[in-house]
């Protein structure tokens, strides 16, 4: 991806940016950075960009002005105009550490505890506190621009001039681009909190960034790139205020806006220079990726990767063998210096200028090219006869059509719902290859193919529940309360798909074995636990055509199997039970755990599809590792199975890694039934600790980061500090003969690992420093190597008949001079060697020290080490730290350095805030069925109806209030004042509330305002709120009047207003009514253990009827602050919510009453929980 996105923090979060720039006198108005600093040490200072420039400093600022460290320090590290230092909108909020809560409430706890009982609320605490999270002021949004790999390195040879031009396009390529963000990404919200943020989403004047020219990587090759850092403060176009980015737009757009930014800068380089594109092989599960034809391969691999380090250093300790022995050292002493230069610590990222790395680019591009590579790169950038570009109207609708048709097809292969900016991306890998006229051609066509995209989609999305005013319209007549291109799709074949799948699982035709034979063939042959023998026993009476077995990392799913696949064959008969897995590898266990031939998914349906296999009558049809296998894949299968009269067992485990292809099948099944058969004990790990700590890191518990933490299982520093400890610790158990494997996120880290492994074995003579062969990754392998072939081959045999598969494990016998390989298959004794040919070789064996979640998932070791860092998803980290069964241990990376440089992170940064990051990061996808019912919930909940009605209210009354201020007693400045002052809506907001309350709004706030002087205040809305909020409490007493309140916790809005606002009012009124009767209703029927607070009353009556109407406020204050589990409220966080909780706290006293009055009229004792818990 040639474009990222990394959050900034406040604060020194923008240092980062100013290390490496040089100085010098120069023009500070050129926007050609080349023109001023290609001699000086280090980077251009950086650009002023966005169109929202004019809003500061009285239009001070221009688009390409220089950045000056004092103006970046105030705009982003403080929040405050660069020129003037006058405050945008709010001040960035500074929130207390997670340590400082933490020992704040230490501090509190009764001196009387004993140390047990201290040392387990202190864990308590803690644990809360990191789930609680760290919070931190997001100041802006870096997004890096890089151009592609082979426009770096044309860019790094050429000469001055033609190094300015491919900049300038790059500049104008991003410009653009930033701009389409601007008017399609870049938005702010308003209105009252919907949980995720204010509800109602409100157009900005324009953005205001920073962007800084970089030209080389941490490890000096070329990597043209730019930091363009858009601020947090924007100005709303509606009232002029300064608020804050909304930041989901920003995170969904990303991939779109790399693949846009791709195809623009290629329409451009190809103006420019008449240069073509080719579209080349990045290998599998990865993107083809577009270089510009005349630069080779070979060009591109001397400046990618470290290896170029690697041979300086390796030179240098060649030249001091040579000083000190008078003579060249042998092939094999080469071997071993080079093993010692991989092990050198990685050089930090040195300050250079342009012309000094030009310089030495230059050398490096001749030895690849021969020579001449001044007039290499003249001729490739010589303004050659390019080939007519395209303006929109060049393009034939029906080619549109077919294009839109196409990416849905794409998008589908991959997921099972997808957004606009999904559909976008994939728009414009598929428009790459076409060079258009202007960036608004290409925008105009990717976006009718994305309609097109759009037509061909099933929307999941509901439809608007209740009519917005016009005010909250868009132009183009959608609703601000729903984000921009937030509309969620799928395909009526995923869709049927599932609901196939679905019905299947519902269908009890299918073949069934007695519980007799059952208990008769497990009890004789195998020895297994009461759950799985209870579990094996309802799988085989079921008769369900699709069934499940679910089971944690450990738990003995295959033990299980064996002990069915022995059940059925004897029922059944011989060649009863089919084994299927999704990947080759995971079908060779399948096959040695059962004892029977088994196959992958997608070599049987080819061999179905020759004619060559099929199901039959009776079968059971177990797939392992079903999370991997995508729906359409399961659909098919099962399918084939139900007509032939067989039984599909899928076997898997939800919180494991999924399909790369378009999945969540796996877990729909899942959570379809209430009856799903489950293995629950843990039987893998040695400490019985661990058995329990599994379990909780598969339901992403954070309490579970402090198990860890006590046990000595986690460890934490910087990515290179924790690379090299989890190594080391690998290295170690080797060196101990256990069983241990070493995994890894980034296909770089495995990479690195997998040298060092490698370079480390040479020096110890476990590898043979003798011929060696290049492989896929750039990495070499010799005798004694560990490799992973990548490939299926099945013409590749073993003396024992056993083929070479995807993922298998083998070491290096012997490697031939032609760049074969003589092989044998780890861990197998005799009789598993085979020749692997050169050109298999090549592409598809990697070294097979360190490995990916994917590849560890299904291994069983002694020993885990795994590296992690923040973007580690939640079922990788599971994985991954349930592989071994003595030890599993997580080297936590506190920093998240890119290949050009390392930002810092915030000081709050630990391995528990990390790993509580990891566990609320799910990479599970959800299946359309399942975000079918999860948009439904999302648009429908009463957090979102609440918020739309608070801010509707809020505009539909606002003259009413202004009216209200005016006549108060306040002057007209101080009016003034109010209205324009960040306190305004809350105090309108309060002014409903006491209305609610039947107060006198008219009088009260004129008695509160005359009641002390307002001269000295610094927020006059603010301390009227105070006052408000403590003079309008609900009255008491026997003739207290009940607030009036939509479900018992929103204050009604009064007063007159058009009958627009009132009719969407009224509308949003009666959905939360509903919405929130119906939740009780369900709680009532489901018995919720969160009821027990409110008692049980009678089970008819009008007692019951009012006791319902009790529940429904605490209903409504569930849903509205998303409260899950037992206790009935939850914690309090914001002011607004601490409001809603007393009203909620009420209800629940008013509940518990009726309950104990009912009670005291039939003479019975009332069914409450005790009183000496706190509500809640």
């Amino acid at each position: 991806m040639t474009v990222s996105m990394r959050v900034m923090s406040a604060g020194e979060g923008y240092r980062y940016l100013l290390k490496g720039v040089a100085t010098g006198d120069r023009d500070r108005k050129d926007p050609n950075p080349l023109v001023g600093y290609y001699t000086e040490d280090g980077n251009p200072p950086g650009r002023w960009l966005g169109s929202g420039l004019h809003a500061l400093g009285g239009g001070e600022i221009k688009r390409w002005d220089e950045v000056t460290p004092q103006q970046l320090a105030l705009l982003l590290g403080m929040g405050r105009d660069p020129v003037t230092g006058d405050r945008l909108g709010r001040a960035f909020p500074e929130y207390a550490k997670v340590s400082a809560r933490t020992a704040s409430r230490v501090a509190d706890l009764s001196p009387d505890m004993t140390g047990e009982q201290r040392e387990a609320v202190v864990a308590q605490i803690r644990a809360e506190e990191v789930a609680a999270g760290q919070q931190r002021a997001v100041a802006g949004f870096d997004f890096t621009f890089s151009v592609p790999k082979s426009v770096s390195v044309l860019w790094a040879v050429a000469d001055v001039g033609t190094q300015a031009l491919i900049v300038g396009a790059h500049h104008q390529a991003l410009a653009e681009v930033l701009a389409f963000l601007e008017r399609e990404v870049a938005s702010t919200r308003r209105g009252v909190d919907a949980g995720d943020g204010a509800v109602a989403q409100a157009d900005i004047v324009g953005i205001v960034a920073t962007a800084y020219d970089h030209w080389d990587s941490r490890l000096g090759d070329p990597q043209l790139h730019t930091h363009v850092v858009i601020s947090n403060k924007v100005k709303t176009v509606e009232d002029g205020r300064w608020r804050s980015l909304d930041g989901r737009p920003m995170h969904a757009a990303v991939v779109a806006i790399s693949e846009h930014y791709n195809a623009v800068l290629a329409d451009r380089i190809t103006r420019t220079f008449g240069i073509e594109w080719e579209q080349r092989d990045r290998g599998k599960d990865r993107n083809p990726a577009w270089e510009l034809a005349p630069v080779s391969e070979a060009l591109i691999r001397e400046f990618s990767s470290r290896s170029r380090a690697i041979d300086k250093e390796k030179d240098r300790l060649i030249e001091d063998y040579f000083a000190q022995h008078g003579r060249r050292p042998s092939s094999t002493t080469v071997i071993l210096l080079r093993a010692r230069a991989t092990l050198s610590t990685r050089p930090e990222k040195q300050i250079r200028s342009l012309a000094d790395l030009t310089a030495e680019w230059r050398g490096r591009a001749q030895e690849v090219l021969g020579s001449g590579e001044a007039e290499w790169a003249r001729k490739v950038s010589a303004r050659l006869p390019a080939r007519p570009t395209l303006r929109a109207d060049d393009i034939p609708l029906n080619v549109v059509a077919e294009v839109g048709v196409s990416v849905v097809g794409a998008v589908s292969e991959k997921r099972s719902t997808w957004r606009h900016w999904n559909l976008w991306a994939e728009a414009s890998r598929q428009t790459m290859g076409w060079r258009f006229a202007s960036v608004e051609d290409r925008e105009a066509v990717v976006g009718m193919i994305v309609d097109e995209a759009k037509q061909e989609s099933l929307t999941l999305t509901p439809p608007e529940l209740a009519v917005s005013p016009e005010v909250f319209r868009r132009d183009d007549g959608t609703t601000v309360f729903r984000p921009r291109h937030s509309v969620v799709f799928t395909s009526e074949d995923l869709l049927a798909a599932e609901h196939r799948l679905l019905a299947r699982s519902a269908d009890l035709t299918a073949p069934v074995i007695g519980l007799d034979m059952v208990e008769r063939v497990t009890g004789k042959e195998h020895i297994l636990s009461s759950e799985q023998a209870e579990t094996l026993a309802r799988i085989t009476v079921s008769g369900r055509q699709v069934d499940l077995l679910i089971g944690p990392a450990g738990a003995g799913k295959t033990t299980a199997m064996h002990a069915l696949k022995g059940a059925w064959t004897k029922a059944h008969g011989k060649n009863s039970v089919v084994g299927l897995a999704p990947s080759a590898v995971a079908a060779q266990v399948l096959a040695e755990d059962l004892g029977i031939g088994c196959e992958n998914t997608a070599k049987w349906l080819h061999e179905f599809d020759c004619g060559r296999a099929q199901f039959r009558m009776g079968q059971l049809v177990i797939i392992d590792e079903a999370t991997l296998a995508g729906t359409l894949t399961l659909d098919r299968l099962t399918g084939l199975a139900s007509e032939a009269g067989a039984k599909v067992l899928l076997v898997g485990d939800w919180a494991q890694l999924q399909s790369v292809d378009a999945g969540g099948a796996f877990t729909l099944l899942a959570s379809a039934r209430p009856d799903t058969p489950e293995l629950t004990e843990v039987h893998r790990f040695t400490n019985e600790w661990e058995k329990t700590a599994s379990l909780d890191l598969r339901f992403g518990r954070a309490e579970v980061i402090g198990t860890y933490v006590h046990h000595d299982r986690v460890r934490e520093g910087t990515t290179d500090q924790m690379v090299d400890a989890a190594y080391r610790a690998w290295s170690a158990d080797v060196r101990t003969a256990l069983s241990t494997i070493l995994v890894a996120e980034a296909s770089e880290t495995v990479t690195y690992l997998n040298k060092r492994a490698r370079a480390e074995r040479i020096i110890e003579r476990d590898t043979e420093a003798s011929t060696e062969v290049n492989l896929s990754d750039g990495t070499q392998a010799s005798a004694g190597d560990l490799i992973i072939t990548r490939s299926n081959d099945r013409r590749l045999r073993t003396l024992r008949g056993g083929w070479v598969r995807n993922g298998d494990r083998w070491r290096v016998s012997q490697v031939s001079k032609d760049g074969s390989m003589l092989v044998e298959r780890f861990g197998v004794a005799f009789g598993g060697s085979v020749i692997l040919p050169a050109a298999y070789v090549a592409e598809h064996v990697d070294l097979g020290y360190a490995v990916t979640a994917h590849r560890a998932q299904g291994i069983t070791v002694d020993t885990s080490h795994v590296v992690v860092s923040g973007t580690t998803t939640r079922e990788n980290l599971y994985v991954s730290m349930t592989r071994g069964r003595e030890s599993n241990i997580a080297y936590v990376a506190l920093d998240r350095p890119d290949e050009g440089h390392a930002p810092p992170e915030p000081d709050e940064v630990t391995a528990r805030t990390v790993l509580f990051g990891v566990l609320q990061h799910s990479g599970a996808e959800l299946s359309a069925h399942q975000m079918m019912e999860s948009e439904q919930e999302r648009w429908s909940s009463i957090a979102q109806i609440a918020a739309e009605y608070e801010t509707i209210a809020a505009v539909a009354q606002r003259d009413r209030w202004i009216g209200l201020l005016e006549t108060c007693g306040l002057t007209d400045e101080q009016v003034e004042l109010v209205v324009t002052s960040d306190s305004f809506g809350p105090l309108t907001a309060e002014l409903r509330r006491a209305e609610s309350n039947h107060y006198d709004v008219d009088r009260l706030l004129a008695r509160l305002v005359a009641t002390r002087p307002l001269d000295d205040a610094e927020d006059i809305g603010a301390v009227l709120i105070s006052r408000l909020h403590k003079a309008a409490q609900p009255k008491r007493g026997k003739r207290r009047t009940e607030p009036k309140l939509v479900a018992g916790l929103i204050p009604v809005a009064y007063g007159w207003m058009s009958p627009e606002m009132a009719s969407a009012l009224t509308e949003r009124q009666t959905l939360i009514e509903s919405r929130a009767l119906a939740l009780a209703q369900e709680a009532v029927d489901t018995n919720e253990p969160w009821l027990k607070r409110l008692g049980t009353p009678r089970s008819k009556g009008s007692a019951r009827g009012r006791w319902l109407h009790e529940v429904r406020t605490v209903a409504a204050y569930r849903d509205r602050y998303q409260v899950d589990g037992r206790s009935a409220l939850g914690v309090p966080r914001t002011e607004a919510q601490k409001l809603d909780a007393a009203r909620a706290r009420q209800a629940i006293r008013r509940a518990r009453a009726l309950v104990e009055e009912a009670a005291g009229e039939d003479g019975r004792s009332p069914v409450v929980e005790s009183r000496g818990r706190a509500i809640g």
